[in-house]
């Protein structure tokens, strides 16, 4: 676990992702050790989430406990079975577009960025129990949940792109070094002519400037970012309930009817008229 928690400090501090140790090593971290790790936090949001749960059922004898655990479990399985679902065609979008990222770099990449989005989830998570233990408002929970999700899930694709920018100008700067080197061209360290200025660097979301946006880098994100955030959403709506309905019993899953984006429309009404 601690070598699991010093990868995830190194990427949220963009260590593992300046462009000269991704022209040595790809991304450097461990996909098993940051999987657990993944699972670890998202069950502490898990816990967070169905805080509410605890607090608001009107019946002495509801099982807050078996929402809790349900939370608990579900938040984790959530980015697990929608990173399995999406994985394959996310890799053959990769490939398409020409990027030179093989299986194993696409997985660790994918991996790192989930691990930033629950990171930021469960930063966030005392909040969210916060309003879970001070609140009676089934509506407005949902919405909050669902924008503590957003505002993770967004900071987790900005640093998928800007992580799939570097590994792009690192890629190029490999070529670049091999093409000289099969030229014979002599390096300027080599020849004691003036070399450049150290690069400053870059935090995990920092822009990398000078640099335009390679075309299959926009590509390859655009195309992730629709597969996985339709399928994210509606993986959540399979698995729901999350926090847990104080008018009804409790369930481990409800029926499968309508779709995310209409409960998340027909929950805003909801709040919005007085609900």
């Amino acid at each position: 676990m601690i070598g699991a928690l010093r990868d995830l400090d190194r990427i949220l501090r963009g260590d593992a992702t300046q462009i000269e140790r991704l022209r040595e090593a790809s991304l450097d971290v461990s996909v098993r050790r940051l999987a657990g790790l993944l699972v670890a936090l998202g069950g502490i949001y898990g816990v967070c989430m169905g805080s509410y749960a605890v607090f608001r059922h009107n019946e002495a004898d509801y099982p807050y406990y078996w929402q809790l655990l349900s939370t608990t479990l579900k938040v984790p399985a959530l980015f697990l079975l929608t990173l399995a679902v999406t994985f394959p065609s996310l890799y053959v979008f990769n490939a398409l577009v020409g990027s030179r990222l093989t299986l194993l770099p696409v997985l660790r990449l994918l991996v790192a960025s989930l691990g930033v989005n629950l990171a930021v989830l469960a930063s966030l998570g005392p909040i969210v129990a916060f309003f879970g233990v001070s609140t009676t408002s089934y509506p407005f929970m949902v919405l909050l949940n669902v924008a503590v999700f957003t505002v993770a899930g967004v900071l987790g694709l900005l640093f998928l792109l800007q992580t799939l920018h570097r590994l792009s100008l690192a890629e190029s700067k490999n070529a670049a070094a091999k093409s000289d080197a099969a030229q014979g061209i002599v390096m300027a360290e080599d020849a004691n002519l003036p070399t450049r200025p150290t690069v400053l660097e870059l935090g995990a979301l920092d822009r990398t400037h000078d640099h335009v946006l390679g075309e299959h880098v926009k590509k390859v994100f655009w195309c992730w970012i629709v597969v996985f955030a339709l399928v994210g959403a509606q993986m959540g709506w399979v698995l729901r309930p999350f926090i847990g309905d104080p008018s009804g019993p409790f369930v481990w899953f409800r029926e499968r009817q309508g779709n995310f984006f209409e409960s998340v429309w027909q929950t805003l009404i909801t709040l919005l008229s007085g609900g």
